[in-house]
């Protein structure tokens, strides 16, 4: 149960809390399709792939686990994509590039100052521009920000991988919007 009264309980996650509030909604879910589906050399994947990423981190079950579900349908991958985010992509082949970038993303989680020049320049040694750099640095940033939101106020999650692909699924046909939902 929530911390406060949401005017639907039934949602999960952040997916109650936009339903909550309209006006802090549409920019939230706006500042999200900007960063994770708009035109950008790092591909939806990869961007999904950074905000799961951050999200497991920062142990906000439900933001890692629909956004590994948006990166599995972006992918075509099997399930256990899921999975393997959480393991730093063992089984999932991933470029030099997203690593590096995965690796300043970690960095900006733990704390911003964190990032280091010599992150930067294995980032940038491994192709990565200043733009898939910023956008890296924002998506954890604001993933920080989510998770936080998501968390403090006690909103719940289901806990199977499987009750987040047809939110994954939507979220990499149609974007972020009030059609993103979780099965109850």
């Amino acid at each position: 149960m929530a911390h406060i009264k949401l005017n639907n309980e039934k949602l999960p996650g952040i997916v109650g809390l936009l339903d909550y509030s309209p006006a802090t909604a549409k920019p939230l879910l706006d500042l999200a399709n900007v960063l994770l589906r708009d035109d950008s050399t790092l591909t939806r994947t990869e961007r999904e792939i950074i905000a799961a990423s951050v999200s497991y981190r920062n142990e906000c079950h439900f933001c890692h686990t629909s956004h590994a579900a948006a990166a599995v349908a972006n992918a075509g991958a099997d399930i256990a994509m899921i999975d393997d985010i959480k393991q730093g992509l063992i089984d999932t082949k991933v470029s030099d590039k997203l690593r590096a970038l995965l690796s300043i993303a970690h960095h900006v989680q733990q704390g911003g100052r964190l990032v280091t020049a010599e992150d930067i320049w294995l980032a940038r040694e491994n192709g990565a521009t200043d733009k898939e750099i910023h956008d890296t640095v924002l998506i954890a940033a604001a993933f920080c920000m989510y998770n936080r939101y998501v968390d403090g106020l006690g909103t719940w999650a289901p806990k199977e991988n499987e009750a987040y692909l047809e939110m994954g699924r939507n979220i990499a046909e149609h974007g972020y919007g009030y059609s993103v939902r979780v099965p109850a």
